[in-house]
Order: C-alpha cells, then sequence, then structure tokens
C-alpha cells in the first residue's frame, strides 16, 4: 500500500469512541499499519500524542507491536460481544494487561505563543508508553459495565467495526452515518427499486 493513501485522513477511522477501537478500525478493510508512516500517522490522529510530537524516532518494529496488541484487543473486545467464556481468551488478556503496565507518555502543559496552555510530551514516547496508553483504554473499556454495555458490532454488510454506542436510546446501527450507513442507504433504494419494477403494472 502506498504511503500517501495509508496516511490520507479519510483512509484513517477515529469515530468507534475510543481509542483501543480505533486501533482495530486499522484493520478494516485493509491493513493500515503495514508501515512506519502509516503508524505514525495513527498515533497523531487517535491523539495519543499532540498532532505537532516528532516521531522520527520511530522503528519498523512499532507496527508489529501495535498490530499484535490490536489482535489482542480484539479477541477481547470480540469475545465480549459474543459472551463467549473467558477461558479461551487467558493468553490474550495476559498480554494486554502487561503492555497495560508500562508507563504512559507524560503530557505536561506549556505556555503557547498566545499565552494559553497547550499539552505536549516531557520527552520522546517511546513505543512501550504508547502501547501501555491504548492497553490502559482496553482495560478501562472492558472492566467499566456502562461503556462495555455500550459496545457494538455495526450492522453494515462485512463490516467487523466495533464502537461504542452512546446516542440516545442506543440505536446506532452503524460505525458511521456517512460511510455504512449511506451504503445501506443506497442498497434499500436499489431493492425498493427493483421490487417496483418487477411488479406488473395493471393496464390503463
Amino acid at each position: 500500500m502506498a504511503l500517501g493513501m495509508a496516511t490520507a485522513p479519510y483512509e484513517l477511522r477515529f469515530d468507534a469512541g475510543r481509542i483501543c477501537l480505533d486501533l482495530l478500525a486499522t484493520a478494516h478493510p485493509v491493513e493500515r499499519l503495514d508501515a512506519v508512516g502509516p503508524l505514525c500517522a495513527w498515533i497523531r490522529g487517535s491523539g495519543l500524542v499532540p498532532a505537532d510530537t516528532g516521531l522520527g524516532h520511530a522503528g519498523d518494529s512499532w507496527p508489529v507491536a501495535f498490530r499484535e496488541l490490536r489482535a489482542d484487543v480484539g479477541m477481547l473486545v470480540r469475545g465480549w460481544l459474543g459472551r463467549h467464556d473467558s477461558g479461551p481468551y487467558d493468553l490474550p488478556l495476559a498480554r494486554v494487561n502487561e503492555v497495560a503496565r508500562a508507563a504512559p507518555p507524560v503530557p505536561r502543559a506549556v505556555p503557547a505563543q498566545d499565552g494559553t496552555l497547550v499539552r505536549e510530551l516531557a520527552g520522546p514516547p517511546e513505543c512501550a508508553a504508547l502501547l501501555a496508553a491504548v492497553a490502559r483504554d482496553a482495560v478501562e473499556l472492558l472492566t467499566d459495565p456502562a461503556a462495555r454495555a455500550g459496545l457494538r458490532q455495526c450492522e453494515g454488510d462485512n463490516c467487523p467495526i466495533v464502537y461504542v454506542d452512546t446516542s440516545r436510546g442506543r440505536r446506532r446501527r452503524w460505525c458511521s452515518s456517512e460511510v455504512c450507513g449511506n451504503r445501506e442507504r443506497v442498497a434499500r433504494h436499489r431493492r425498493r427499486a427493483r421490487f417496483e419494477a418487477s411488479v406488473p403494472r395493471l393496464p390503463q
């Protein structure tokens, strides 16, 4: 995949409601975290670090580590959605808990040119610290009964994206109204048009 395509804003999704779920979305419909560049774009876009944070020290091991954490979080989240017993998920749970043990990036408030306070990191964020922030988000999500009860999988055809439904009445059906929701509306219109075309017309 070309780097430019992978880092284009429309290619990266941040509408799942949690950073750990946004990480899961990077595997659909194709792999996003296949190189350092796209991963750094995701790290900044997700809000893990301020947008102007330097990530020039990121190495080739970073995408691998994030994909491994994504796989473990995905097993736990989809295990909850399927209400499976916890047995098969002992290993990914142990791995997520282990990753979460590291200290996340340390933020600090600094004055901007206009005098307002802005956030920056105390130093270049290491991979383990960034992974810990995502893992901790997964731990908090899966141990919070209210947030966990809002977990939903998109009802779009062949869409595996999971999100937290915070809508009134918890009636949200799609990961994105503009993406899967629009596809469903188009498909519904086409089905209706085909049905109407198939109905014999009575002679006038």
